[in-house]
């Protein structure tokens, strides 16, 4: 910005500045641009969290706790919920393919880390499945895997 080099932090300030930036993955319209907004604040505040201490209590804990580890497995499970309903009606979160597509799916590729099916929730499975269909999509998993 203003011509300076910028250090930014938080997955969902990155993705905004790079929208921003690039021009693309934001929608230029209020009303669209705050559906996508909402969908990322979801990930940033839900689906990230979340689905983090359901890694950590599930795989790194060193000491197995039932009650943390049934508390956010049943948590996946609501939030995947919550991502089927949308889906159902939407292709994306918003109503384009967007940042909180991709901030969403970084999680949602660890699916079999939660202990979710996604066969459990069908517009869940259909979503990621079109979004890691996409080469470029394929290609940034591979980056990231090396």
């Amino acid at each position: 910005p203003d011509g300076k080099p910028i250090s930014l932090f938080e997955s969902g300030a990155i993705l905004m500045y790079l929208a921003a930036k690039t021009g693309k993955f934001l929608p230029k319209s209020d009303r669209l641009k705050y559906q996508v907004l909402q969908w990322l604040m979801f990930q940033m505040g839900g689906v990230g969290p979340m689905l983090g201490q359901n890694h950590h209590f599930r795989i790194y804990a060193p000491e197995k706790v039932d009650y943390a580890i049934n508390r956010y497995t049943n948590e996946a499970k609501r939030l995947y919920g919550v991502m089927d309903r949308r889906l159902a009606t939407h292709e994306y979160f918003a109503q384009e393919l967007s940042i909180a597509d991709f901030a969403i799916l970084g999680w949602v590729w660890r699916h079999p880390r939660h202990q979710v099916d996604l066969n459990d929730f069908p517009n869940v499975k259909r979503w990621f499945e079109s979004l890691m269909s996409r080469p470029s999509v394929k290609r940034g998993f591979d980056i990231a895997l090396k």
